[in-house]
Protein backbone atom coordinates (compact mmCIF):
# COMPACT_ATOMS: atom_id res chain seq x y z
CA UNK A 1 0.00 0.00 0.00
CA UNK A 2 1.00 3.42 -0.80
CA UNK A 3 2.39 6.08 1.96
CA UNK A 4 -0.28 8.17 3.94
CA UNK A 5 -1.34 10.92 5.36
CA UNK A 6 -3.00 10.69 8.61
CA UNK A 7 -6.43 12.37 7.18
CA UNK A 8 -5.82 9.71 4.14
CA UNK A 9 -5.90 6.87 6.54
CA UNK A 10 -8.79 8.19 8.86
CA UNK A 11 -10.55 8.93 5.58
CA UNK A 12 -10.33 6.36 3.39
CA UNK A 13 -11.05 3.57 6.81
CA UNK A 14 -14.73 5.11 6.50
CA UNK A 15 -15.66 5.77 3.17
CA UNK A 16 -19.08 3.52 2.55
CA UNK A 17 -19.86 4.75 -1.38
CA UNK A 18 -17.76 6.72 -3.13
CA UNK A 19 -20.19 8.93 -6.28
CA UNK A 20 -18.63 10.02 -9.38
CA UNK A 21 -20.44 13.79 -8.57
CA UNK A 22 -17.20 13.86 -5.78
CA UNK A 23 -19.99 13.05 -2.50
CA UNK A 24 -19.06 10.59 -0.74
CA UNK A 25 -20.71 8.47 2.27
CA UNK A 26 -18.95 7.82 5.66
CA UNK A 27 -19.64 5.79 8.69
CA UNK A 28 -19.96 8.06 11.68
CA UNK A 29 -18.56 6.47 14.92
CA UNK A 30 -19.27 9.01 17.43
CA UNK A 31 -21.93 11.71 17.22
CA UNK A 32 -21.79 14.36 20.12
CA UNK A 33 -25.24 16.01 21.01
CA UNK A 34 -26.39 19.14 22.77
CA UNK A 35 -29.49 20.99 23.70
CA UNK A 36 -29.09 24.01 20.89
CA UNK A 37 -28.74 21.55 17.44
CA UNK A 38 -30.61 18.58 18.44
CA UNK A 39 -34.52 19.41 19.05
CA UNK A 40 -35.02 19.59 15.03
CA UNK A 41 -33.12 16.69 14.48
CA UNK A 42 -35.44 14.68 17.16
CA UNK A 43 -38.50 16.09 15.26
CA UNK A 44 -37.59 15.08 12.10
CA UNK A 45 -36.82 11.95 13.48
CA UNK A 46 -40.48 11.61 14.73
CA UNK A 47 -41.91 13.42 11.83
CA UNK A 48 -40.79 10.68 9.50
CA UNK A 49 -41.43 7.84 11.79
CA UNK A 50 -37.62 6.54 11.93
CA UNK A 51 -35.49 5.09 14.96
CA UNK A 52 -32.34 5.34 15.85
CA UNK A 53 -30.29 2.77 14.25
CA UNK A 54 -27.03 2.40 17.00
CA UNK A 55 -27.73 5.09 19.81
CA UNK A 56 -24.90 3.72 22.02
CA UNK A 57 -22.98 5.73 19.31
CA UNK A 58 -24.54 9.10 20.74
CA UNK A 59 -23.32 10.53 24.04
CA UNK A 60 -25.76 13.69 24.86
CA UNK A 61 -24.78 16.79 27.45
CA UNK A 62 -26.66 19.78 27.89
CA UNK A 63 -23.71 22.62 27.98
CA UNK A 64 -24.81 25.63 26.16
CA UNK A 65 -27.87 26.42 28.32
CA UNK A 66 -27.57 25.07 31.95
CA UNK A 67 -26.68 27.88 34.80
CA UNK A 68 -23.08 28.05 35.92
CA UNK A 69 -24.46 27.94 39.36
CA UNK A 70 -27.57 27.54 41.35
CA UNK A 71 -28.63 24.42 39.41
CA UNK A 72 -31.00 23.31 42.31
CA UNK A 73 -33.08 26.09 41.49
CA UNK A 74 -33.68 25.34 37.58
CA UNK A 75 -32.84 26.96 34.58
CA UNK A 76 -34.79 30.77 34.81
CA UNK A 77 -34.64 31.74 31.52
CA UNK A 78 -37.43 29.81 29.82
CA UNK A 79 -36.07 29.35 26.43
CA UNK A 80 -32.79 27.62 27.60
CA UNK A 81 -34.88 25.99 29.96
CA UNK A 82 -36.95 24.41 27.59
CA UNK A 83 -34.01 23.71 25.46
CA UNK A 84 -32.21 21.57 28.15
CA UNK A 85 -36.62 19.48 28.97
CA UNK A 86 -36.19 18.55 25.08
CA UNK A 87 -33.27 17.50 25.12
CA UNK A 88 -33.92 15.46 28.39
CA UNK A 89 -37.22 14.14 27.13
CA UNK A 90 -35.92 13.32 23.76
CA UNK A 91 -33.00 11.31 25.12
CA UNK A 92 -34.69 9.26 27.37
CA UNK A 93 -37.41 8.34 24.79
CA UNK A 94 -34.72 7.40 22.11
CA UNK A 95 -32.05 5.59 24.53
CA UNK A 96 -29.66 7.96 24.55
CA UNK A 97 -26.83 8.53 26.90
CA UNK A 98 -27.17 11.57 28.41
CA UNK A 99 -25.37 13.40 30.77
CA UNK A 100 -27.73 15.91 32.46
CA UNK A 101 -27.31 19.04 33.87
CA UNK A 102 -26.91 17.83 37.57
CA UNK A 103 -24.94 14.75 36.58
CA UNK A 104 -21.51 15.37 37.94
CA UNK A 105 -19.96 14.02 34.61
CA UNK A 106 -21.77 16.77 32.62
CA UNK A 107 -19.49 19.79 31.04
CA UNK A 108 -18.46 20.98 27.82
CA UNK A 109 -19.14 18.24 24.77
CA UNK A 110 -15.71 18.64 23.80
CA UNK A 111 -14.52 18.52 27.32
CA UNK A 112 -16.50 15.50 28.04
CA UNK A 113 -15.92 13.19 25.14
CA UNK A 114 -12.34 13.40 25.51
CA UNK A 115 -12.48 13.28 29.32
CA UNK A 116 -14.67 10.36 29.20
CA UNK A 117 -12.70 8.35 26.77
CA UNK A 118 -15.74 8.51 24.36
CA UNK A 119 -13.66 10.44 21.54
CA UNK A 120 -10.73 7.62 20.61
CA UNK A 121 -8.03 7.49 18.10
CA UNK A 122 -9.40 6.29 14.29
CA UNK A 123 -12.50 7.78 15.43
CA UNK A 124 -14.62 9.74 12.94
CA UNK A 125 -16.52 12.05 15.72
CA UNK A 126 -19.38 14.97 14.31
CA UNK A 127 -21.64 17.42 16.58
CA UNK A 128 -24.03 20.43 15.69
CA UNK A 129 -20.99 22.23 16.57
CA UNK A 130 -18.30 24.26 14.58
CA UNK A 131 -15.13 23.88 17.29
CA UNK A 132 -16.00 19.76 16.76
CA UNK A 133 -12.02 19.80 15.20
CA UNK A 134 -11.32 19.61 19.22
CA UNK A 135 -11.44 15.94 19.15
CA UNK A 136 -8.72 15.38 16.21
CA UNK A 137 -6.13 15.51 18.86
CA UNK A 138 -6.89 12.08 19.44
CA UNK A 139 -5.55 11.18 16.23
CA UNK A 140 -9.27 11.32 14.93
CA UNK A 141 -11.29 12.78 11.65
CA UNK A 142 -13.93 15.29 13.68
CA UNK A 143 -15.69 18.11 12.13
CA UNK A 144 -19.01 20.08 12.94
CA UNK A 145 -22.45 19.63 10.74
CA UNK A 146 -25.26 21.45 10.78
CA UNK A 147 -28.36 20.94 12.21
CA UNK A 148 -30.35 19.39 9.41
CA UNK A 149 -27.30 16.89 8.99
CA UNK A 150 -27.63 15.98 13.09
CA UNK A 151 -30.64 14.46 11.88
CA UNK A 152 -29.04 11.88 9.56
CA UNK A 153 -26.44 10.86 12.18
CA UNK A 154 -27.76 7.87 13.63
CA UNK A 155 -24.85 5.54 14.03
CA UNK A 156 -24.48 4.87 10.18
CA UNK A 157 -23.89 6.77 7.68
CA UNK A 158 -24.10 10.27 6.61
CA UNK A 159 -23.38 11.80 3.22
CA UNK A 160 -20.84 14.80 2.79
CA UNK A 161 -18.92 16.78 0.52
CA UNK A 162 -15.87 14.95 -0.60
CA UNK A 163 -14.24 18.02 -2.40
CA UNK A 164 -14.48 19.96 1.15
CA UNK A 165 -13.10 16.63 2.99
CA UNK A 166 -10.85 15.17 0.65
CA UNK A 167 -9.78 16.97 -2.91
CA UNK A 168 -9.16 20.10 -1.25
CA UNK A 169 -6.26 18.18 0.38
CA UNK A 170 -4.08 17.89 3.22
CA UNK A 171 -2.02 20.76 4.86
CA UNK A 172 0.75 19.75 7.29
CA UNK A 173 1.74 22.68 10.16
CA UNK A 174 4.87 21.67 11.78
CA UNK A 175 6.27 23.78 14.65
CA UNK A 176 9.53 23.50 16.12
CA UNK A 177 9.84 23.65 19.62
CA UNK A 178 10.72 26.36 21.34
CA UNK A 179 9.16 28.50 24.33
CA UNK A 180 10.24 32.12 26.11
CA UNK A 181 12.29 32.00 29.60
CA UNK A 182 8.71 31.99 31.22
CA UNK A 183 7.72 29.00 29.16
CA UNK A 184 4.59 30.96 28.94
CA UNK A 185 3.35 29.36 25.63
CA UNK A 186 0.64 27.14 25.13
CA UNK A 187 -1.67 25.48 22.54
CA UNK A 188 -3.60 28.60 22.23
CA UNK A 189 -0.58 30.89 21.32
CA UNK A 190 -0.93 29.52 17.32
CA UNK A 191 0.14 32.61 14.66
CA UNK A 192 -1.73 32.25 11.45
CA UNK A 193 -3.60 33.99 9.26
CA UNK A 194 -7.36 33.74 9.79
CA UNK A 195 -8.66 31.60 6.91
CA UNK A 196 -5.03 30.40 6.46
CA UNK A 197 -6.38 26.30 6.36
CA UNK A 198 -9.53 27.14 4.37
CA UNK A 199 -10.62 24.34 2.28
CA UNK A 200 -7.95 21.93 3.97
CA UNK A 201 -7.58 19.28 7.04
CA UNK A 202 -4.80 20.62 8.77
CA UNK A 203 -2.45 18.05 10.16
CA UNK A 204 0.08 19.87 13.33
CA UNK A 205 3.36 18.39 13.68
CA UNK A 206 6.52 18.88 14.99
CA UNK A 207 8.25 18.63 18.61
CA UNK A 208 6.36 22.01 19.38
CA UNK A 209 2.90 20.42 19.10
CA UNK A 210 4.58 16.88 20.10
CA UNK A 211 5.51 17.96 23.76
CA UNK A 212 2.30 19.74 24.09
CA UNK A 213 -0.48 17.63 27.19
CA UNK A 214 -3.24 16.50 25.48
CA UNK A 215 -5.39 19.39 26.31
CA UNK A 216 -3.14 21.93 24.77
CA UNK A 217 -3.77 19.64 21.54
CA UNK A 218 -7.44 19.82 21.90
CA UNK A 219 -6.76 23.50 22.27
CA UNK A 220 -4.77 23.42 18.71
CA UNK A 221 -7.16 21.32 16.82
CA UNK A 222 -10.24 23.14 18.51
CA UNK A 223 -9.06 26.67 16.88
CA UNK A 224 -8.02 25.35 13.94
CA UNK A 225 -11.62 26.23 12.55
CA UNK A 226 -10.59 29.69 13.06
CA UNK A 227 -7.75 29.16 10.39
CA UNK A 228 -10.58 28.39 8.26
CA UNK A 229 -10.44 24.79 8.44
CA UNK A 230 -12.74 21.78 8.23
CA UNK A 231 -10.74 19.88 10.74
CA UNK A 232 -7.33 19.47 12.88
CA UNK A 233 -5.66 16.58 13.76
CA UNK A 234 -2.43 15.25 15.73
CA UNK A 235 -0.81 11.74 15.73
CA UNK A 236 -1.62 9.23 18.30
CA UNK A 237 1.65 8.67 20.22
CA UNK A 238 2.13 7.61 24.00
CA UNK A 239 0.47 11.03 25.33
CA UNK A 240 -2.39 10.00 23.87
CA UNK A 241 -2.67 6.45 25.03
CA UNK A 242 -1.78 7.62 28.64
CA UNK A 243 -4.15 10.17 28.66
CA UNK A 244 -6.86 7.78 27.50
CA UNK A 245 -5.92 4.79 29.66
CA UNK A 246 -8.64 3.42 31.96
CA UNK A 247 -11.35 6.42 31.08
CA UNK A 248 -14.75 4.99 31.33
CA UNK A 249 -15.87 4.70 27.94
CA UNK A 250 -12.07 3.51 26.66
CA UNK A 251 -11.57 -0.28 25.62
CA UNK A 252 -10.68 -2.54 28.82
CA UNK A 253 -8.23 -5.54 28.80
CA UNK A 254 -7.23 -7.74 25.66
CA UNK A 255 -9.71 -4.94 23.23
CA UNK A 256 -7.63 -2.82 25.31
CA UNK A 257 -4.23 -4.32 23.90
CA UNK A 258 -5.52 -4.32 20.31
CA UNK A 259 -6.77 -0.72 20.32
CA UNK A 260 -3.40 0.58 21.30
CA UNK A 261 -1.56 -1.56 18.03
CA UNK A 262 -3.94 0.12 16.09
CA UNK A 263 -3.45 3.59 17.33
CA UNK A 264 -0.11 3.14 16.98
CA UNK A 265 -0.20 2.94 13.20
CA UNK A 266 -2.39 6.88 13.32
CA UNK A 267 0.43 8.78 12.21
CA UNK A 268 1.63 9.89 8.71
CA UNK A 269 3.74 7.94 7.07
CA UNK A 270 7.20 9.00 6.01
CA UNK A 271 7.42 10.28 2.44
CA UNK A 272 3.41 11.14 2.52
CA UNK A 273 3.03 14.35 0.35
CA UNK A 274 0.67 16.79 1.48
CA UNK A 275 -0.81 19.38 -0.55
CA UNK A 276 0.83 22.42 1.45
CA UNK A 277 3.54 22.49 4.23
CA UNK A 278 3.83 25.62 6.31
CA UNK A 279 6.87 25.64 9.12
CA UNK A 280 6.61 27.65 12.08
CA UNK A 281 9.25 28.20 14.74
CA UNK A 282 7.51 28.46 17.91
CA UNK A 283 10.21 29.95 20.02
CA UNK A 284 9.45 33.05 17.24
CA UNK A 285 5.69 32.83 18.73
CA UNK A 286 4.31 35.26 20.80
CA UNK A 287 1.26 34.85 23.04
CA UNK A 288 -1.07 36.55 20.92
CA UNK A 289 -3.75 38.93 22.28
CA UNK A 290 -7.12 40.12 20.56
CA UNK A 291 -7.74 44.16 19.65
CA UNK A 292 -10.87 43.36 17.64
CA UNK A 293 -13.89 41.35 16.84
CA UNK A 294 -12.62 38.38 14.64
CA UNK A 295 -9.86 35.66 15.30
CA UNK A 296 -7.53 37.19 12.46
CA UNK A 297 -7.54 40.44 14.69
CA UNK A 298 -4.36 39.87 16.74
CA UNK A 299 -0.95 41.05 17.50
CA UNK A 300 1.41 40.04 19.96
CA UNK A 301 1.34 41.44 23.77
CA UNK A 302 4.39 43.35 22.87
CA UNK A 303 2.55 45.13 19.77
CA UNK A 304 0.19 48.16 18.98
CA UNK A 305 -3.53 48.59 18.09
CA UNK A 306 -3.28 48.57 14.38
CA UNK A 307 -3.98 51.77 12.40
CA UNK A 308 -6.75 50.98 9.70
CA UNK A 309 -5.44 54.06 7.51
CA UNK A 310 -2.49 52.32 6.93
CA UNK A 311 -4.14 49.19 5.54
CA UNK A 312 -3.78 48.64 1.87
CA UNK A 313 -6.75 45.84 1.66
CA UNK A 314 -10.42 47.76 1.45
CA UNK A 315 -12.56 45.24 2.80
CA UNK A 316 -9.96 45.01 5.72
CA UNK A 317 -9.46 48.56 6.73
CA UNK A 318 -13.11 49.32 6.75
CA UNK A 319 -13.56 46.16 8.83
CA UNK A 320 -10.30 47.16 11.04
CA UNK A 321 -12.16 50.55 11.29
CA UNK A 322 -15.76 49.42 13.22
CA UNK A 323 -13.64 46.60 15.04
CA UNK A 324 -12.35 49.79 16.58
CA UNK A 325 -14.73 51.65 17.08
CA UNK A 326 -16.64 48.20 18.11
CA UNK A 327 -14.09 48.01 20.93
CA UNK A 328 -13.29 51.27 21.85
CA UNK A 329 -9.83 51.08 20.89
CA UNK A 330 -7.44 53.89 19.37
CA UNK A 331 -5.14 52.80 16.86
CA UNK A 332 -1.22 52.66 17.64
CA UNK A 333 -2.33 51.81 21.32
CA UNK A 334 0.29 49.48 23.10
CA UNK A 335 -1.58 45.97 23.95
CA UNK A 336 0.10 46.22 27.52
CA UNK A 337 -1.91 49.86 28.17
CA UNK A 338 -5.17 48.46 27.45
CA UNK A 339 -7.13 47.80 31.09
CA UNK A 340 -9.41 45.02 31.07
CA UNK A 341 -12.53 45.13 32.17
CA UNK A 342 -13.91 41.46 32.04
CA UNK A 343 -12.55 38.00 32.42
CA UNK A 344 -13.36 34.77 30.95
CA UNK A 345 -11.97 31.61 31.79
CA UNK A 346 -13.61 28.51 31.15
CA UNK A 347 -14.65 28.20 27.22
CA UNK A 348 -14.12 25.32 24.84
CA UNK A 349 -10.42 26.25 24.61
CA UNK A 350 -9.19 27.02 28.50
CA UNK A 351 -12.51 24.94 30.54
CA UNK A 352 -10.19 21.95 31.29
CA UNK A 353 -8.72 20.60 34.76
CA UNK A 354 -4.71 21.73 33.41
CA UNK A 355 -6.46 25.14 32.21
CA UNK A 356 -8.07 25.63 35.67
CA UNK A 357 -4.41 24.89 37.63
CA UNK A 358 -2.84 27.19 35.08
CA UNK A 359 -4.96 30.01 36.27
CA UNK A 360 -5.22 29.20 39.59
CA UNK A 361 -1.00 29.40 39.52
CA UNK A 362 -1.01 32.68 37.92
CA UNK A 363 -3.83 34.11 40.67
CA UNK A 364 -2.13 32.74 43.69
CA UNK A 365 -1.54 35.15 46.30
CA UNK A 366 -3.43 38.42 44.02
CA UNK A 367 -6.88 39.66 43.54
CA UNK A 368 -8.99 40.66 41.27
CA UNK A 369 -7.38 44.04 39.63
CA UNK A 370 -10.03 47.17 40.62
CA UNK A 371 -10.47 47.66 36.68
CA UNK A 372 -12.23 44.57 36.13
CA UNK A 373 -16.00 44.27 36.95
CA UNK A 374 -16.39 40.81 36.20
CA UNK A 375 -14.40 37.86 36.93
CA UNK A 376 -15.30 34.45 35.91
CA UNK A 377 -14.13 30.68 35.77
CA UNK A 378 -16.38 28.03 34.39
CA UNK A 379 -14.78 24.74 34.55
CA UNK A 380 -15.41 22.48 31.75
CA UNK A 381 -16.50 19.61 33.83
CA UNK A 382 -15.50 17.95 37.06
CA UNK A 383 -13.88 14.41 35.91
Amino acid sequence: MSVQTLYDKLWNSHVVRQEADGTALIYIDRHLVHEVTSPQAFEGLKLAGRKLWRSASILAVADHNVPTTGRAQGIADPIARLQVETLDSNCAEYGVNEFKMNDVRQGIVHVIGPEQGATLPGMTVVCGDSHTSTHGAFAALAFGIGTSEVEHVDGDAMPVDEKVQSDAGSDRWSARQGRDRQGHRTGGDRQDRHGGGTGYAIEFAGSAVCNLSMEGRMTLCNMAIEAGARAGMIAADETTINYLKGRPFAPQGELWDKAVAYWHTLHSDDGAQFDAVVKLDAAQIKPQVTWGTSPEMVVAVDGRVPDPAAMTDAVKREGAERALHYMGLKANTPITQINIDKVFIGSCTNARIEDMRAAAAVAKGKHVAPNVKLAMVVPGSVW
